[in-house]
Order: structure tokens, then sequence, then C-alpha cells
């Protein structure tokens, strides 16, 4: 049923944007031939003639359009009727074109000052992690590090703790002995391997049964994370350098020693570059009291587990007048704007690569989840929010979507004629595939990510 309400939700956002191209059309008085909610790609399951416009329903319903009168070349309404959508001045048309946006902005807005007054208060986006409970092993470091039942976690390796996964990124970014090494760490235990050692070059096979003197272990560096990465709008890169599998076997070999006997065939460089991988500190500031308290450090085993329960609280924000309701509102719209901003040049920018693109599956997946455990007041958000990530790629100068329309227009007013109909038709078609491929391959993603349970 929760799945079932995210795609009704879904398909409003698509007749929103499709109402905004037909009202404006008709507030200037522009003739629309067709109504179409779904794409023409197989069946038509209803339609019905309603004044001048046929409304369809198809059976592919990923999808809306508006068709004017100059889409179909067999329209019999002369060339220089005022009904045609090119025959309008250009200020018309890019109304028209930009109204579809307008109206999933005004949708987006609408949801959200709804949410604010029925449910009375606005998640702010920033949470409270509080330490519920200890449950490590007894050997584990957790115990030495001072962490107690009830304080609250204010920061992570320094970086600020008001996201619900802050904690557990960092964990799992620390995994003790995980076969990868910071190379400039691994280069200053080599410098210190040659001197303790110098009888060997630093990529010399060591003759079997040599003893080679270690020098003493230094823990690796924290992992740096930033606030946009636990947060979602960044994607971490481990900089670190891979062990080959002889090297991972040396590591292996040497915990807690200060002697390693060659097997006969490692070099100082195997023996360095496997001796710098250790384990790596997680470094909290609690408050504890009302007193911020700097604990000693916590190492997370080789899982990236550190042995404690947490307790997320999410920090909201009361609107219990109209006027709290619109500020709210307008903030949280503004946050959701500037972090879909972000992302999306984050993808165009090739930080975030293609395999991790997700679509209308992922939406309809995950927006059911949330419906269900969390309620309908955050399926309603989240659907404000894919209101506005529609109306910002749709704004996008490619061909085939509305800011591509809206790049010809410009064009169009700048060189003070229309494009040559032959060109925009073959960039329009070009623009399309590309939409295409990228749909084929979103949702390859999705699908893969439903199968490998990843969402």
């Amino acid at each position: 049923m929760s799945i079932i309400i995210m795609l009704i939700l879904l398909s409003i956002l698509i007749l929103v944007h499709e109402a905004g191209h037909y009202l404006a059309a008709r507030m200037f008085g522009i003739k629309v031939d067709k109504f179409g909610f779904g794409l023409p790609i197989g069946p038509t399951l209803w339609e019905k003639q309603c004044g001048d416009t046929k409304i369809l329903v198809h059976a592919f319903l990923l999808g809306g359009y508006v068709a004017f009168p100059d889409d179909d070349k067999e329209n019999p309404l002369p060339e220089d009727s005022p009904d045609r959508f090119l025959n309008r001045p250009i200020y018309q048309r890019l109304v028209v074109v930009s109204a579809g946006v307008i109206a999933n902005v005004i949708c987006a807005f609408v949801l959200v000052l709804l949410t604010a007054f029925l449910w009375g208060h606005m998640p702010s986006g920033k949470y409270d992690i509080f330490v519920k409970n200890v449950v490590a092993a007894k050997n584990q470091s957790v115990w030495t590090s001072g962490l107690a039942k009830g304080d609250k976690i204010l920061y992570v390796n320094g970086t600020k703790a008001d996201n619900a996964a802050t904690l557990t990124m960092f964990a799992k970014n620390s995994k003790a002995y995980d076969g990868r090494v910071d190379k400039v760490l691994a280069e200053e235990n080599l410098e210190k391997l040659s001197k303790l050692n110098v009888a060997f070059k630093r990529d010399e096979i060591i003759p079997q049964g040599t003893a080679i003197r270690l020098p003493e272990k230094v823990n690796e560096s924290p992992v740096a994370l930033t606030e946009k990465m636990t947060g979602g709008l960044e994607k971490y890169v481990d900089n670190q350098v891979a062990l080959t599998d002889v090297q991972k076997k040396i590591s292996s070999q040497i915990l807690d020693k200060h002697i390693y006997t060659s097997d006969g065939t490692v070099t100082l460089t195997d023996i360095a570059y496997a001796f710098s991988d250790g384990l790596r500190p997680v470094n909290l500031k609690v408050l504890r009291d009302e007193r911020e308290i700097t604990l000693n450090p916590i190492y997370p085993d080789k899982d990236g587990i550190i042995g404690v329960e947490l307790e997320i609280r999410e920090v909201v924000v009361p609107t219990k007048s109209p006027k709290d309701a619109v500020i709210a509102s307008c903030k949280y719209l503004y946050e959701q704007t500037y972090m879909l901003l972000y992302g999306l040049w984050q993808i165009l920018s090739g930080k975030i690569p293609l395999k991790d693109l997700h679509g209308i599956v992922a939406i309809t997946k995950v927006g059911g989840d949330i419906i269900q455990n969390s309620g309908i007041f955050y399926g309603l958000l989240l659907t404000a929010i894919i209101s506005l990530d529609l109306a910002i790629v749709n704004f996008l100068p490619i061909p085939a979507l509305d800011g591509g329309h809206v790049l010809f227009l410009i064009i169009e007013k700048i060189k003070g004629r229309p494009l040559d109909e032959e060109t925009v038709n073959k960039i329009g078609t070009a623009g399309f595939l590309f939409l295409i491929a990228l749909m084929v391959v979103v949702v390859f993603n999705d699908i893969y990510a439903l199968i490998m349970k990843q969402l």
C-alpha cells in the first residue's frame, strides 16, 4: 500500500507539471490538441475529447506531455494561424515552456506548507546522537575511551555529529587492518626500516631466514570526513593504497612483533607497507552534564564496529502558528534546493559516477519504505523534494527538456529569427536519445540495487 501511495504521489507530480504547460497555454489562448498522461508508447488506456483538447492516458505511465497543433504536420490549421504555438510572441512561448517547472515549484511549496500546518512541526535536517548503551566486548578500546551511557556525541574526528549516519560512517571507514595504507605513512616506515636494516636496499629481495628489525608501531591517521560527506552530498574517496597479496600476508604475520623473519620473497618496501596497515582512531568529543569532554581514541574492529548502541533524536522546528509554518516551509525548501543543486553539480562534475545514479524504481521503493516506517508526512516531504528535483532537472538546457526549449527561444530572440526547423529536430532527437540512454542506465542501477538489497 505504501508503494501504491508513492506511485500516486509521483503521478500527481507529472500531472501538475503538464497542467502548468496546459494552463499557461490556455491563458494566452493557445490551442492545445492533446493532454497526455504517460508517454505514447504501447496502447492507450483511455481517451476523451474535452473541448478543443483530447485527454489521453497511456499504458506507459512514466511521463506526460502537452501537444500543440504545430506538433502534427497533418493538422488542418493554416500555417499563419494564431492558434499555432510557434506563431505566438517569444515571451508567451517562454511562459508556456517554463510553466511546468513553475507548477512543480508551487506544488513543492504547497506540500511542505500543508505538512507544516497539519503536522505542527518540521524536520530541521539535524539530529542529536546519544549513547544508549555500550555493548562491546570487554577487551575493546571503547571501554578505555571514557565513553559513557547518556553521552551526547558532538564531534567525530573534528566533524560535527548532527547527522544520523556520522558515527557509523567514520567507524566503517576506520576498519582495523583493512588492507589499505596511507602512502606517506608507508614511506615514513620504509625510511625507518632502512635505517634499522642498512644491509638491504629498499627493493632488494631479502634472503630466507633473515631477521628484519621493525620500528615502533604508529597508528594510521584518523579518517577525515566532511559534513557534506556524512550528509550524503559528497562521495568519500579513500586515497589510500591497497596492499598486494604478498603485503597482506606479511601484515597478518607481524602483529605486535619487533622482528620479522623473511621467507625469501619480500623486500623492505613490502614489509614497510604491510607494517603500516594497522588501527585507525575515532576521536570523540561528547557532552556530559553540560560539559564538553574529549575522550581517549576508540579503535574500530576489522568490521568497522566500535560496540556502541545509539539513540538518535531528530531535531524538529515547531510550526504552531501560520507565520511559523510559512517561515519553516521556506527555510526547508531553500535548504533542499541547495542540496539538490549541489548534488547535481557533483554529478555533472563527475564526482558522483553514473553507477550511483538512481531513478523512478528506487524513488518508489525508498519512498514507500519512508511512508511505511516514518508516516505520510515524511512521504509528502519526499514528494515535495522530488517535485523540486523535477523542476531543476527539467530546466537544464538539454534538448527535449523544458530548459532546451528555453535555450532555443533565447537563441531565437538574439538572432531575430527562429532556428532552422530541421536543425532543431535533429538536436531534439539527439537530446531525446540521450535521455532514453540515461533512463536505461538509471533503471539498470535501480534493479541492480534492488537485487543486491542495496535499497
